[in-house]
């Protein structure tokens, strides 16, 4: 999966093309989600007392979608404080894209030390895991796998680390039920929220929690639109759902895990349909407020962007009150 991913002709390495071009996030949905994210930005950078820099940190930022959308959306008033004092920094693998505009950072780490906002928006899905299936004897052993071909056989037992991990994480597995490892993940998370030294960290990505883990596991692939075999030889998007309860835990700080739908309506995004009286008085405002009711309902969704998890994680600040669990 680190190969598929992030070798010589990786995924997520490849200059040609982008993730967009393959799969569509929440970040590509909607301008709104953008929107609910500054708003996030904002509440911080008031609770932090208005820092003369507030760092913006996008983990996984493809080619710079999600910064360059949130600094439209700020640059979009000139008078606007905010745009002076804050500092974009998009942290990926890949090259930096062309056209990103200059003021946007591009680099692989994670910065040292961050006061502001670190987000990651299906970012953890693709950090690399190995997969384990429990046999008929009830050992759990590692899947391998051809790059090839994708096909799969049966290796050796998970050693000591992996089963420390199944024992809290996954418990009740039983034969035939795959489980995907999630300790390089929880290591991952831990590193960049310890980054943070004042303001939050957040994670967004589709998940599940210990009380409903899939049995089948849910490893899986993603090629020009479609959703495809996860084959690992860098053509295709390989990724899993994240143990999102066992990432919270990992970090040593105090978190919160709320739904996407949640999170985005305290953030003031609302799939409402607009009153009818504005067709009448103003036909061109009422298909603009339905056009965005359209793609609100769209992120809110549960059944798909909405079933997002949002781990939120804060760090000498108090954002209760901005969303509800």
């Amino acid at each position: 999966m680190t190969g598929a991913l992030y070798g010589p002709g990786g995924f997520f390495t490849r200059a040609a093309e982008g993730p967009a071009d393959h799969f569509r996030t929440s970040v590509h949905a909607s301008p709104l989600f953008a929107g609910a994210l500054l708003r996030l930005i904002r509440n911080v950078d008031i609770a932090l007392g208005r820092p003369s820099a507030l760092d913006v940190i996008d983990v996984g930022a493809g080619r710079g979608e999600l910064l360059a959308a949130v600094r439209a959306l700020l640059h979009a008033d000139p008078a606007d404080d905010l745009a002076r004092r804050i500092r974009f920094t998009g942290v990926e693998v890949a090259a930096r894209p062309a056209g990103l505009p200059g003021d946007i950072r591009w680099r692989r780490y994670v910065p040292e030390q961050v006061t502001g906002v670190l987000l990651a928006t299906e970012w953890l899905d693709n950090v690399p895991l190995d997969v384990a299936e429990v046999d008929p004897a009830g050992r759990a052993r590692r899947v391998l796998v051809d790059p090839g071909t994708g096909q799969e056989t049966l290796g050796p037992d998970v050693d000591a680390a992996d089963r420390f991990w199944l024992t809290r994480w996954w418990p009740a597995a039983r034969p035939g039920d795959r489980i995907e490892i999630g300790w390089p993940r929880d290591a991952a998370w831990a590193d960049a929220v310890a980054a943070v030294r004042r303001g939050c960290a957040l994670a967004v990505d589709y998940g599940h929690v210990r009380a409903a883990r899939p049995a089948l596991g849910t490893l899986t692939g993603y090629r020009d639109g479609r959703q495809v075999p996860p084959r690992p030889d860098g053509s295709t998007d390989v990724t899993a759902h994240v143990a999102v309860d066992s990432a919270a835990a990992a970090t040593g700080t105090a978190y919160r895990i709320i739904s996407q739908r949640a999170a985005l309506r305290g953030l003031g995004v609302d799939g409402g349909r607009p009153p009818l009286d504005l067709a009448r008085t103003d036909p061109a405002a009422y298909l603009r407020a339905l056009s965005s009711a359209g793609a609100a309902a769209e992120l809110t969704d549960p059944a798909g962007l909405g079933g997002h998890w949002w781990l939120l994680h804060e760090v000498g600040v108090d954002l209760r009150g901005t969303m509800q669990a």
